[in-house]
C-alpha cells in the first residue's frame, strides 16, 4: 500500500437490550514503529499499534455478519481489497453477540505488520456482571516480525516489548506494558490473541483468572493459573487484585520455535502493578500449580451441540485433511491449495454461479446446504470460521462432549495425527472462509470457503451498498 486509505464503520448492536450505534473512522497509513527500539515499517489504523479500540453497547474477527456478508472484510472471498488512496464504508448490524473481538486486515499477510486491534460490545445483560468491579482492561498479546523474516524476535503486551536483537538491548531496554490495579478490586480483562503467529503461555504472577469468556461466548467458571491462548483466540477473565500491594509479573511466554521462549533482559513480559507500589519492575517468581484443561471448558449459552451425540452424527461429515509440501513452500487441503480467485466468491456467487464445481478457486469451494448441521474433522494447524462452533473434540485431548462443549470461533488443530471435532449449523447464507490463523500459511493455500446456501444469497445478504457494486468511492 503506497497511500492512505480510509475505513468508516458504522455498526449497531441489535439485540442485546436496546440497540445503540457506533461511528468510528480509520485511516489506514503506512508509517514507522519503535515499539522494541528497534525500528520497522508498518501498516497503521490511525496512526498506531496496535489500532484503538472500537467499542459498543476490516475484517471484524467473531461478528457473524450474517445478513452483511459483503462486510466480512475477506480480500478477495467477500470483496476486493480497499485500494490506496479510497475509502469505503462498513455498515453493519450485529445481532445477539457480544463480548471481546478484534479487527484486522484480511489481504495478503497485512496484519502482520501493524493493521489489527480490539473491538469490544457490552452486554448490559452480561450474566457475570456482579462478579467483578472494573472492565476496562484489555490485554493485547501481539508478535510483529522483522521486515524481512517471519521468525518474531519480540512479544508485545498493549504494543511494548523488548526485543531479542542484541545491540538494541545493549543500548536500551525498551519501556514495557504497565496495567494498574488497586488493592481489592475485582477486574474483567479481555485477553486477545492479535497474533499472526505464535501461541502463547499467559499468566500472572501469584493470581488465580475466573475464565467467563472465549471467543465471544460465555462459559461456565473457570479458574485456572495459567492459558494458552493461540492467534486469533480471545478470553476474558476476571481477577481479583488481593495480594500484597506490590509489582507482578505478566508474562506471555511463545511456544518455541514460533516464538522465542525465556524471560531475560524483560522479554516477554509486562507489569501489573498495584496503587502505591514502586514505579520498578517486579521481582515475583514464575510458578504455575493450575494449567487450562480445555477438556474443562464448557458453554452455558446453547450447550447442546447440533446432530446427534456421536462422531458423523450431523446432517453435513467433512473430513479437512491437510498437507504440507516441501518441494513448493505450499499447503493444501484434501489435495487443494487455496490461491486468490480473479473475482470476490460472493460477486460469483451474487451473479448466479452456485455449483461448487463452478466457484474460484477451484476445488477450495464447498457448498453447503441451509439450516443443516455440520461437523468438520480437522486434521492437523489453526483454524478460524465464519460461525461460533461447538467445539466437540480438542486437537490433543481423546474425549468428546456432546453435552455441554464450549463454543467459539477460532481453535488449535495439533500436529500431525491429531485430529478436531466441530460443529455449527448453516444458518448465515453467504461464503466464508475458513483458514489457518497463522498469518503466513494463507498465501501458501492453508484455506477453504464454505459456500452456505448460494441460492438464497442474494436475498439473505441485503442492501449491498452501492460501492460496493460500483466500486470503491
Amino acid at each position: 500500500m503506497f497511500g492512505a486509505a480510509f475505513i468508516s464503520l458504522a455498526l449497531s448492536a441489535i439485540g442485546i437490550a436496546q440497540a445503540a450505534t457506533v461511528r468510528t473512522s480509520l485511516t489506514i497509513d503506512n508509517g514507522y514503529i519503535q515499539p522494541d527500539s528497534y525500528t520497522r515499517p508498518a501498516t497503521l489504523a490511525n496512526g498506531s499499534h496496535p489500532g484503538p479500540l472500537i467499542s459498543g453497547n476490516k475484517h471484524w474477527h467473531g461478528i457473524f455478519q450474517n445478513g452483511s456478508n459483503w462486510a466480512d472484510g475477506a480480500a478477495m472471498v467477500t470483496q476486493c481489497p480497499i485500494v490506496p488512496n479510497n475509502s469505503f464504508i462498513y455498515d453493519f448490524n450485529i445481532y445477539n453477540q457480544a463480548g471481546t473481538f478484534w479487527y484486522h486486515s484480511h489481504y495478503s499477510t497485512q496484519y502482520c505488520d501493524g493493521l489489527r486491534g480490539p473491538m469490544v460490545i457490552y452486554d448490559p445483560d452480561d450474566p457475570y456482571k456482579d462478579e467483578y468491579d472494573v472492565d476496562d482492561g484489555q490485554i493485547h498479546v501481539a508478535n510483529p516480525t522483522p521486515f524481512w523474516s517471519n521468525h518474531s524476535l519480540t512479544t508485545l503486551i498493549n504494543g511494548k516489548g523488548r526485543t531479542l536483537w542484541w545491540e538494541v538491548t545493549l543500548n536500551n531496554l525498551a519501556p514495557l506494558a504497565v496495567v494498574n490495579v488497586n488493592k481489592g478490586v475485582r477486574y474483567r480483562f479481555r485477553l486477545v490473541s492479535i497474533s499472526c503467529d505464535a501461541p502463547f503461555n499467559f499468566t500472572i504472577d501469584g493470581h488465580k483468572m475466573t475464565i467467563i469468556e472465549t471467543d465471544g461466548e460465555y462459559t461456565a467458571p473457570l479458574v485456572v493459573d495459567s492459558l494458552w491462548i493461540y492467534a486469533g483466540q480471545r478470553y476474558s477473565v476476571i481477577v481479583h487484585a488481593n495480594q500484597p500491594v506490590n509489582n507482578y509479573w505478566i508474562r506471555a511466554d511463545p511456544l518455541n520455535p514460533r516464538g522465542t521462549p525465556g524471560f531475560d533482559n524483560g522479554r516477554n513480559l509486562a507489569i501489573l502493578r498495584y496503587g502505591g507500589a514502586d514505579e520498578k519492575d517486579p521481582e515475583t517468581v514464575y510458578n504455575v500449580t493450575q494449567p487450562l484443561d480445555e477438556d474443562e471448558l464448557s458453554s452455558i449459552e446453547s450447550p447442546q451441540p447440533p446432530g446427534k451425540p456421536e462422531l458423523g452424527g450431523a446432517d453435513i461429515v467433512i473430513p479437512l485433511v491437510q498437507n504440507w509440501h516441501e518441494n513448493n513452500l505450499t499447503f493444501d487441503i484434501n489435495g487443494a491449495t487455496f490461491t486468490t480467485p480473479p473475482v470476490p466468491v460472493l460477486l460469483q456467487v451474487l451473479n448466479g454461479t452456485y455449483d461448487a464445481n463452478d466457484l474460484l478457486p477451484k476445488g477450495s469451494v464447498y457448498k453447503l446446504k441451509p439450516n443443516a448441521s455440520v461437523e468438520l474433522q480437522i486434521y492437523g494447524v489453526d483454524r478460524g470460521g465464519p460461525h461460533s462452533f461447538w467445539v466437540i473434540k480438542n486437537a490433543l485431548s481423546d474425549q468428546y462432549n456432546w453435552v455441554n462443549p464450549p463454543r467459539r470461533d477460532v481453535v488449535p488443530t495439533g500436529f500431525t495425527g491429531n485430529v478436531t471435532v466441530i460443529r455449527f449449523v448453516t444458518d448465515n447464507s453467504g461464503p466464508w472462509i475458513l483458514h489457518c490463523h497463522i498469518d503466513w500459511h494463507i498465501p501458501l493455500g492453508l484455506a477453504v470457503v464454505f459456500a452456505e446456501d448460494p441460492e438464497g444469497t442474494a436475498a439473505h445478504v441485503k442492501p449491498i451498498p452501492r460501492a460496493y457494486l460500483i466500486g470503491f468511492s
